[in-house]
């Protein structure tokens, strides 16, 4: 087994940098489970991820858990970049570690959700998310599989999904306010902004996409921060474009 911390897959800011979690080494190149964490955009850390990354690794698998730019830093689409910049720089360094370029899989939570479901839907088009100069700009960002924990994803639509179906029992959290999650995240409030809310929304991209992953998608029935109508709406959006 091998741990290699704080590599970095871009140089445009400090915070783009990814561990890697590798199993021992057979000869034979192992599939990528690569861990992007929550935090409502403004929080987190690719450490936070560590417990399921050993858990990953004990399975056989080889992990990258990622650091992306928050939107105290950078807005929209930054952190998003990066998230298909660091599947980049994997995919091209895949032989030095092991990895097999073609079995690469997002997974994540809240935030994490969304940027791993924007991987997903993607990887086949280029669009604003795309930054050459992050690097390996010819090279694939595309995941094979997409694990989306109760990730948000249309923002325009949460405070209406939260009032209906709703399910929080103590209140849900404002999306549409100036100093929401999502208001920062785009860098003005949500609704002063329809282009780049637009192009932030990962079912902007379901009509362009030749070909999407499998997408294993769950979220509880009463979240008080991200409705449950959010992954609701985006299984609807996959199952019309043809996704599994």
């Amino acid at each position: 087994e091998q741990t290699l911390r704080d590599l970095a897959y871009a140089k445009t800011s400090e915070a783009q940098t990814l561990d890697l979690y590798l199993p021992e080494r057979t000869g034979t190149a192992v599939p990528l489970v690569i861990l992007i964490h929550g935090g409502a955009f403004v929080s987190g850390d690719k450490g936070d991820r560590a417990d399921q990354a050993e858990a990953l690794r004990a399975k056989g698998f080889a992990v990258a858990s990622l650091n992306y730019r928050l939107s105290g830093e950078a807005k929209f689409p930054a952190g998003a970049r990066d998230v298909k910049a660091a599947v980049r720089w994997l995919r091209a360094h895949a032989s030095s570690y092991g990895v097999h370029p073609d079995r690469f899989a997002a997974w994540g939570t809240s935030a994490g959700g969304y940027l791993a479901a924007m991987l997903g839907v993607t990887g086949d088009q280029r669009t604003t998310l795309d930054d050459a100069s992050l690097g390996n700009a010819t090279v694939s960002s595309a995941v094979q599989l997409v694990v989306d924990l109760y990730g948000p994803g249309d923002f325009l639509s949460m405070d209406a999904q939260a009032a209906d179906p709703g399910g929080c029992p103590d209140g849900p959290q404002v999306h549409d306010a100036g100093d929401s999650p999502e208001s920062q995240w785009l860098g003005a409030p949500i609704r002063s902004v329809p282009a780049i809310a637009a192009a932030s929304n990962p079912l902007r991209y379901l009509a362009r996409a030749g070909h999407l992953p499998p997408f294993v998608i769950a979220h509880g029935n009463q979240d008080c921060l991200v409705p449950y109508g959010q992954s609701l709406q985006l299984v609807a959006a996959l199952k019309k474009a043809g996704a599994s």
